[in-house]
């Protein structure tokens, strides 16, 4: 399918490996020019290299912490004007309500739902100047059915999901969409961290973890970063302009409810 987002601009933060490395590969493919970032300057310019070359789009990889002002300001000017936002970050430790204090849940709300809202305010307005404009942020399955040991990222996200929720019905008239993709459990670093967190508590193997994960997921296995990206590329494309504020579950039916 073309996605008729060929030639346009996308800024997707934390794109150097796992689900945002996944959303900029389906964008390029699908010939979006592309600005990363990440942390970390190796891994990224692996990714950006890779992916010029592989789909001959132009890539401007930016490493900085987009959680910082001054990182956010270094990457929002190499941006420019963007059509396409996709937010990532990741998340927060797991732990138990009794292991965290207000910084805890500061630092949660600055990296998942603070620092997404800030790239919007920036990149809206030129969006709704243009008449087009694609948003997806990566939040998660919890904010649809909450997980125990993930309370640090539960009220970050789901802050972000209410905002979104009001946010995308006032730009909607403008051509711009804003939706969230809520991903559960995929073969990525994420995955390992919190399968590594089982490791150390249960003291099985990883690959015990990773089998007892699988068998509660009805599709019996993790999903890729390929597959999610191209979910997210399809939020992004000319064909969704009439998808506004969703939550899209990506969890291979983790999530047991009816609505």
């Amino acid at each position: 399918m073309d996605l008729g987002i060929r030639g346009k601009r996308a800024l997707i933060t934390a794109s150097s490996k796992g689900l945002g490395r996944g959303c900029a590969a389906a964008l390029a493919e699908a010939g979006v020019d592309l600005v990363l970032n990440a942390r970390g300057a190796e891994a990224l310019e692996a990714t950006a290299a890779e992916l010029r070359d592989r789909f001959g789009v132009a890539v401007t990889a930016i490493a900085a912490d987009i959680v910082t002002g001054d990182g956010r300001a270094r990457v929002l000017d190499a941006a420019g004007d963007v059509d396409i936002l996709v937010t990532n970050a990741g998340g927060p430790p797991p732990g138990v309500w009794s292991d965290w204090d207000r910084g805890d849940f500061i630092a949660a709300l600055d990296a998942n739902m603070l620092t997404p809202i800030a790239l919007m305010t920036a990149l809206l307005p030129g969006m709704i100047e243009r008449g087009w404009g694609r948003v997806v942020n990566i939040t998660s399955q919890s904010v649809k059915a909450p997980i125990p040991q993930l309370g640090l990222s539960n009220a970050a996200r789901t802050g972000l999901t209410g905002y979104v929720a009001g946010t995308a019905r006032q730009v909607a008239p403008h051509g711009v969409t804003i939706n969230n993709l809520l991903p559960g459990i995929h073969d990525t670093d994420r995955a390992a961290a919190l399968d590594g967190a089982v490791v150390d508590r249960e003291g099985i193997t990883p690959d015990e973890a990773r089998a007892r994960r699988a068998a509660t997921i009805p599709a019996r296995r993790y999903g890729t970063a390929e597959e999610f990206g191209q979910a997210c590329a399809f939020l992004c494309s000319q064909h969704a302009g009439f998808v506004v504020g969703q939550n899209w579950l990506l969890d291979g039916g983790a999530t047991n409810a009816t609505i």
